[in-house]
C-alpha cells in the first residue's frame, strides 16, 4: 500500500502534513513516496502571481488563524514568514536530489521548521545547507541539486503533479485517487489501506 505525498515547501498546510505523515503512515502500514513540486507554475497557469491566500484577504486571514489552531493542537509553533510565500526553489531542488529515506524526510522536516517555527528564510543557501547537514544528507547534496539533470527532474515532477490534477498542496494520490489538504491526510491513508 502506497501513497504519493505532493508537497511544496512554501505551503503552510504542507508543513502540518509533513510533520504528521510519518507516524500516521507507519501506524497504518502505508508506505509514502515524498514528491516535492512547485506551485508557482500551477498558480501562474491560473493567472496568479502569488498565493491565493495573498490574493483573497478573507481566505488568507482564515488560513493563518486556522494554522494557529491546528498547529497548536499538534504542539507545533507557527509564525508567518516574511515574505510569504517564500522562494522554495532551492529547498525543492535539494529534496528532489536527496535519496529517498529517513534522511530526506528529516531534511523536509528541518526546512518546514526553519521556515514556520524559527522564522528563517528558506531561500538562503546557508539555511538549506544547515537543514541538509542536520539531516545527514550527502555533503555534496547542494551541488547535486543544481545539476541540469536534477533541475529537469523537479520540472518533470511539477508537470507530473499537473497531470494528476493537482492544484494545491499538500495533495495525496493513491492509485489515481486525489486527496487535497492536510485535513484529507487521514482519508488518503484510509483509502490506501482499503484499496491497496
Amino acid at each position: 500500500m502506497q501513497i504519493d505525498f505532493w508537497f511544496e515547501f512554501a505551503s503552510t498546510y504542507s508543513y502540518l502534513s509533513a510533520l504528521r505523515l510519518p507516524g500516521l503512515a507507519a501506524k497504518a502500514g502505508v508506505t509514502v513516496r515524498w514528491r516535492p513540486f512547485l506551485l508557482g507554475p500551477i498558480f501562474a497557469a491560473q493567472g496568479w502571481d502569488t498565493s491565493p491566500f495573498n490574493i483573497y484577504a478573507a481566505k488568507g486571514n482564515y488560513m493563518w488563524r486556522d494554522m494557529e489552531r491546528r498547529a497548536g493542537k499538534l504542539g507545533l509553533s507557527i509564525h508567518r514568514p516574511d515574505p510569504f510565500p517564500q522562494n522554495s526553489l532551492l529547498a525543492a531542488r535539494v529534496a528532489q536530489a536527496a535519496p529517498e529515506g529517513p534522511e530526506m524526510i528529516a531534511f523536509c522536516h528541518n526546512v518546514y521548521l526553519a521556515q514556520f517555527s524559527e522564522r528563517l528564510e528558506i531561500s538562503d543557501l546557508d539555511v538549506i545547507a544547515a537543514c541538509a547537514s542536520a539531516a545527514r544528507l550527502p555533503g555534496d547534496i547542494i551541488a547535486q541539486s543544481q545539476s541540469d539533470e536534477n533541475k529537469l527532474a523537479l520540472r518533470a515532477a511539477t508537470e507530473d503533479a499537473i497531470r494528476h490534477g493537482i492544484f494545491g498542496a499538500p495533495s495525496f494520490t493513491v492509485d489515481g485517487e486525489l486527496f487535497w489538504g492536510d485535513d484529507r491526510l487521514e482519508d488518503a491513508l484510509d483509502w490506501a489501506v482499503r484499496h491497496g
